[in-house]
């Protein structure tokens, strides 16, 4: 693994940490800011292996779904965890209101955390 995927995989997990004592604050929009960006982080990482950087969210959205999801690399599921996210993110850093509950912010703190760990496990079988 190239030393900057494991740079990024390692912010993805302090990211999920600072969710989970955002969340523990109340401060729900914060947190699922910090778990879609811990998404965000893994997604790089494994794009970044293959070489792969991008300049914008969407661009990294599309390329891993092009290049891990809808090829079979990865469960196509973390595409739409990472897609559902972003959009959750948004709603929470542009509202005016809330509309995440406890149970958004945990459904993508869980998302994010199985995201990181099946991504280590697949730099682990690429070795």
């Amino acid at each position: 693994m190239k030393p900057q995927c494991h740079a990024l995989l390692v912010k993805a997990e302090r990211a999920i940490h600072a969710a989970i004592r955002l969340k523990q604050d109340g401060d729900l929009d914060f947190a699922a800011g910090r778990a879609y960006y811990a998404m965000f982080y893994v997604a790089e990482a494994l794009l970044f292996e293959r070489g792969l950087t991008f300049r914008k969210h969407s661009g990294v959205h599309t390329a891993f779904g092009e290049h891990f999801a809808k090829s079979g690399a990865m469960d196509s599921r973390f595409h739409r965890h990472l897609l559902d996210a972003f959009d959750k993110r948004l709603q929470a850093d542009y509202g005016f209101e809330a509309v995440l509950d406890v149970e958004d912010v945990d459904a993508m703190i869980a998302h994010a955390g199985e995201f990181l760990a099946t991504a280590r496990a697949f730099f682990e079988r690429s070795k």
